[in-house]
């Protein structure tokens, strides 16, 4: 099994078929929206990978700016914008402490499923202030009363929010504790077409031992928990 950081490089399409399945309730557009409008809105989505939230909001949004650091992703996400009836979109392939995007010029900048990568063991020491650095740059696109919202795990295979490690509840913490963020959460659960579709994928993504577990646990459905943290730039 690739590692996720290959995954994100070189496996676009594989990826692409697992997130297909999830969500199928499609609980989390409403309770994005729940949090501000997103309709005639300028946006610019940090970790856009292949286009599953991008879709979501582009459907409703005046303009998109779709930003991976792996362009191999986002080349599956612009045919998903291009569905976007009048959206006006492009992607942008940078690295998220890094973005080529002027001051002031959305108004919410979304992180999915993305900053919670800067708490592996290759950011041990300066997660934080990784993770500051990134969270700065969406602040920095923002123009005054814009909102900056961030996605991301609450577990997968559970059906309360639990956050999968230490570090995640760490970065979470930071999040509502020290930088102000609200937070709220929803399940975004998977269904899969068979069993096997499901042992294949899960395996494929989350590790080796998902197949056994999908298999014992006979997760066709598989619950997940995602959180949503947010907070408005002024």
């Amino acid at each position: 099994m690739p590692d996720q950081m290959t995954i994100y490089r070189q496996h676009a399409d594989q990826y692409d078929r697992l997130t297909s399945y999830e969500d199928y309730e499609q609980r989390l557009y409403p309770a994005l929206a729940a949090i501000r409008s997103f309709d005639h809105v300028d946006v610019v989505e940090w970790g856009a990978g292949t286009g599953r939230v991008s879709e979501l909001i582009g459907a409703h949004a005046r303009s998109l700016i779709a930003c991976d650091l792996n362009a191999h992703m986002l080349a599956n996400a612009r045919p998903k914008l291009a569905r976007c009836a009048g959206l006006v979109w492009q992607t942008v392939a940078a690295e998220h402490r890094h973005m080529p995007l002027p001051d002031h010029c959305a108004d919410v900048a979304l992180a999915g499923w993305t900053l919670g990568y800067f708490t592996s063991k290759f950011y041990a020491e300066s997660w934080r202030q990784t993770i500051g650095q990134a969270i700065a740059q969406m602040q920095r696109v923002l123009r005054p009363g814009g909102t900056l919202i961030i996605i991301d795990t609450l577990g997968t295979g559970a059906t309360e929010p639990h956050p999968p490690h230490e570090a995640l509840a760490a970065y979470y913490r930071l999040l509502e504790d020290d930088l102000g963020f609200q937070s709220t959460w929803v399940r975004t659960d998977f269904q899969f077409d068979s069993l096997d579709r499901a042992a294949e994928l899960t395996s494929f993504f989350f590790g080796d031992e998902w197949d056994e577990k999908v298999r014992r646990n006979n997760w066709i459905v598989l619950p997940e928990c995602t959180g949503i943290w947010w907070k408005e730039v002024r």
